[in-house]
C-alpha cells in the first residue's frame, strides 16, 4: 500500500472486499480438505453405502456398493509412468465391472444380457490378469500380448 489513509468513502469497499477474500479462502480450504479426507479414507464397507429411497432390492444395494467401491478405488496417487498408471486405474474399473457382471448372472433374466455379462467375466478378468502383470513387471508389449 502506498501508505495514504484510506478515505472513508471506500472503507466500507474495502471492508467487504476483505470479508469476500476470507470466506473465498475459507470455502476453498474446506473443498481442499474434504478431498484430500476422501482420499485418504479407507475403501467403504458395504454397510457403509446409504440407502436410496426406493432402492430397496438386494441388486441396487449390491450395484451401488460396487460402483462407490471402484470409483474410490480407481483414484490411484500419480506416478511418473503413463502406461502404469492407466493400469493401476483400469484394474478396479474392470474388476468392476466383472462384479457388475456377476450381479447380472445372479438377477438378471435377459439371455442376451447374461451371455454379455459371462464374457465381460471372462475377458476382463483375462485382461487384469494382462494388467497386473505390466504393473509388477513393467512395461510390456501390449501388442504382442492381446494378440493370439
Amino acid at each position: 500500500m502506498s501508505g495514504y489513509p484510506i478515505p472513508a468513502h471506500f472503507l466500507p469497499m474495502h471492508r467487504w472486499r476483505a470479508v469476500l477474500t476470507h470466506a473465498i479462502a475459507l470455502v476453498a480450504g474446506v473443498a481442499l480438505a474434504m478431498t484430500f479426507l476422501s482420499h485418504a479414507m479407507p475403501d467403504r464397507n458395504p454397510i457403509d453405502v446409504p440407502a436410496l429411497p426406493g432402492a430397496a432390492s438386494d441388486f441396487d444395494r449390491a450395484l451401488r456398493t460396487i460402483m462407490v467401491r471402484m470409483e474410490s478405488a480407481m483414484c490411484i496417487t500419480p506416478s511418473a509412468d503413463a502406461d502404469r498408471d492407466f493400469a493401476r486405474a483400469m484394474i478396479p474399473h474392470h474388476q468392476g465391472a466383472i462384479e457388475m457382471a456377476r450381479l447380472e448372472l445372479l438377477h438378471g433374466r435377459d439371455e442376451r444380457l447374461r451371455r454379455l455379462a459371462q464374457g465381460i467375466v471372462i475377458e476382463q478378468s483375462q485382461e487384469i490378469e494382462l494388467m497386473q502383470s505390466i504393473v509388477a513387471n513393467g512395461s510390456v508389449s501390449l501388442s504382442a500380448s492381446l494378440n493370439p
